[in-house]
């Protein structure tokens, strides 16, 4: 899976992995803690202002699940146990040690899993898998912001019933300005993520004990798991439509292992158990408790249809809902960088064409901004807002995207105890096959929800897929395509030689394959019949590893007659500068001076054709995103002054 990304949309030849830094996260644990409070769990900590409610609430036409003791603590049980398997042993003492040089997430494991494994007969489904999961992502970043913000702008309602009326405005108002100030950048505003999300946190906490209080037995029958057995023997089918809510306990999961690289494993674990973990279910007890230390079914009944807004004091009420409105946009905040970052990668590794990528914080590695994602996302979130019009109805679309990419981390890291770390068999199953149960368990619930809006996390997840896989294979051949039929470079270079002028100064051509002759030198030479005195061929090659040693960035190999072969080698999450790693390198001849340098592209002009490779309307799509793509001058940050594009015709 190492790629290349110049101006042309072919495909490097995998490189030998180049050692690169492992990870970059290095400091004292507890300030990266408290920064993974603010960023990490945004989404799984504004997860109790919902999933308590929806367990209990009517779904698919069935009756919700009964308001009584059976039934309460067994709910209690089923979240408590699933944030034990599925955010603690599975992502924190699991997944999260499986880090592709420190960095996570479905990618980047993908990345390390296709090197290591190069040639076995399963990386190619195990790819597929990896990239749907990638586009699932996307769906679960568009039903985020819009499930978070609702959730706390529907709490509003209980300040004054008239501001009923407003909670779907107000919600759209909310996200639209967070998307309106991406392209500001979000370093200055993260400083304050981590107090604020400690704040939540802490209150969540408070207003548990202070409902558990009066019931202290719920925490023996939380951590009981024969309660969850026991609410499945009662009332089995609706136990198991009910686990599509609870699910709702642990979204954002995954995220865990998305920012590792940022904050690093062991201060997310320690925030998790130490921190997140305690109050989150000190809240959720609070909840039941106090459903269940009401005198009547009939004031249960009525407090089960939002606990959490009603579990808040008059009091505080107030400062209390705007607290949890703050977490539901940092929620949402951490999301849609993630979306950036993935972006970014999937770029990097040849899945998506070429975006406009602005760096927000010249401190700060990994800032970054990418205006069609900022604005696509915005457009779905708000579409989805007046579409569904409650987090309740949103709840039904909310759960797929996520239990579908667990479910995929759980097939990768299988490969990863086999394959990569060669677990025994007798060691790895019992493991596997908990995650798997547990895993199938949670989609199948989620499957149920399909015909009320699960279908749309799953069309979106289609859709997304269909581009990245078109863009990949039709790269592909692509590059066959140009390659057919290439001059080696050693005997062009001889030929024109004696067959052109030679001219002052210094020309890079960029080239996409490791042999043979870009098509923007052979148009140079057919139509200008010039050559500059120092021909350099550059090549971008994109490892499978975060990020690559300085030391190893450059390679070179002497062509003769001034012609040379230069490879410039970067990490997936690094920025590709070339005039800065052209500035810093010493060798082709002598140092490089931009002023005194052009640089000459491609430009392909796909022809879809009837060659057996990829269906016409894949390639009408894969040739509408080739016209889309960010230019090469600005992907490679080259001076726009000193570059020349060279066009051509390919069929694929």
């Amino acid at each position: 899976m190492s790629v290349s990304n110049p101006s042309d949309a072919e495909t490097l030849a995998p490189p030998e992995p180049a050692p690169g830094s492992h990870g970059h996260h290095h400091g004292k644990l507890l300030p990266l803690a408290i920064g993974a409070i603010g960023v990490v769990f945004g989404d799984i900590g504004t997860s109790p202002l919902y999933a308590f409610r929806e367990t209990f609430a009517s779904h698919h036409g069935a009756p919700g699940i009964r308001v009584d003791p059976v039934h309460i603590e067994g709910v209690l049980s089923l979240v408590f146990w699933s944030m034990m398997i599925v955010v603690t042993f599975k992502y924190v003492l699991t997944i999260m040690k499986a880090d592709n040089k420190g960095e996570g997430g479905s990618l980047a494991l993908l990345a390390m899993i296709s090197r290591k494994t190069e040639g076995a007969r399963w990386t190619g489904p195990l790819v597929l898998m990896g990239v749907f999961a990638t586009a699932l992502f996307y769906g679960d970043s568009m039903i985020t912001p819009a499930m978070s913000v609702l959730s706390a702008t529907e709490g509003l309602q209980y300040v004054h019933p008239a501001f009923q009326s407003f909670i779907v405005p107000l919600a759209v108002a909310i996200l639209f300005g967070l998307f309106a100030i991406q392209s500001r950048g979000t370093d200055k505003v993260g400083k304050l993520f981590g107090p604020i999300m400690i704040c939540y946190f802490l209150t969540l906490a408070a207003l548990g004990i202070s409902h558990m209080a009066e019931m202290p037995s719920i925490i023996i029958a939380t951590l009981d798991p024969l309660n969850a057995v026991r609410f499945f023997m009662v009332d089995g089918f609706r136990a198991f439509v009910a686990m599509g809510s609870v699910v709702l306990a642990v979204t954002g999961a995954e995220a865990l292992y998305a920012d590792m690289g940022h904050f690093g494993r062991k201060p997310i674990g320690a925030s998790w158990m130490a921190f997140v973990l305690p109050c989150l279910m000190l809240n959720y007890m609070g909840q039941g408790a106090m459903v269940l230390s009401q005198s009547s079914p009939e004031a249960a009944a009525a407090l089960i249809k939002d606990p959490f807004f009603l579990m808040i004091p008059d009091f505080v009420r107030i400062p209390v809902i705007f607290l949890a409105l703050a977490a539901t946009i940092i929620a949402s905040q951490a999301v849609i960088s993630g979306a950036f970052s993935l972006t970014h990668q999937a770029i990097q590794l040849g899945f998506m064409p070429r975006m406009q990528i602005k760096h927000t914080s010249a401190a700060a590695q990994g800032q970054i901004y990418i205006p069609v994602i900022n604005w696509g996302l915005m457009i779905m979130v708000i579409v989805l807002v007046l579409f569904f019009r409650s987090s309740s109805n949103l709840a039904a679309a909310y759960g797929i995207a996520v239990t579908g990419a667990m479910f995929i981390d759980t097939v990768l890291i299988a490969a990863v105890l086999i394959s990569l770390w060669h677990w025994p068999v007798w060691k790895a199953l019992p493991l596997l096959a908990v995650f798997i149960v547990v895993d199938l368990a949670y989609l199948g619930a989620n499957l149920i929800k399909v015909p009320q809006g699960g279908w749309v996390p799953l069309a979106m997840g289609l859709f997304i897929f269909t581009l990245l896989t078109t863009w990949s294979r039709g790269r592909l051949l692509m590059r066959q395509s140009m390659t057919e039929g290439s001059i080696p470079m050693e005997v062009f270079a001889k030929s024109a030689h004696s067959s052109a002028s030679r001219v002052p100064g210094t020309a890079i051509f960029m080239a996409s394959a490791a042999s043979g002759v870009p098509s923007a030198l052979l148009h140079n030479i057919k139509h200008n019949k010039v050559l500059h005195e120092r021909v350099v061929i550059l090549t971008v090659g994109i490892e499978d590893v975060p990020y690559v040693d300085p030391g190893e960035r450059c390679s070179m190999k002497e062509l003769g007659d001034g012609f040379y072969r230069l490879k410039l080698r970067y990490g997936f999450l690094e920025e590709t500068d070339v005039p800065a790693a052209l500035t810093a390198a010493s060798m082709c001849g002598g140092p490089f001076e931009m002023m005194k340098t052009s640089f000459f592209l491609s430009r392909q002009t796909l022809i879809a054709s009837a060659k057996p490779g990829m269906a016409i309307w894949r390639e009408k799509l894969f040739a509408w995103m080739l016209r889309n793509a960010a230019s090469a001058m600005e992907f490679f940050r080259l001076p726009s002054n000193r570059v020349v594009e060279l066009g051509s015709q390919v069929e694929i």
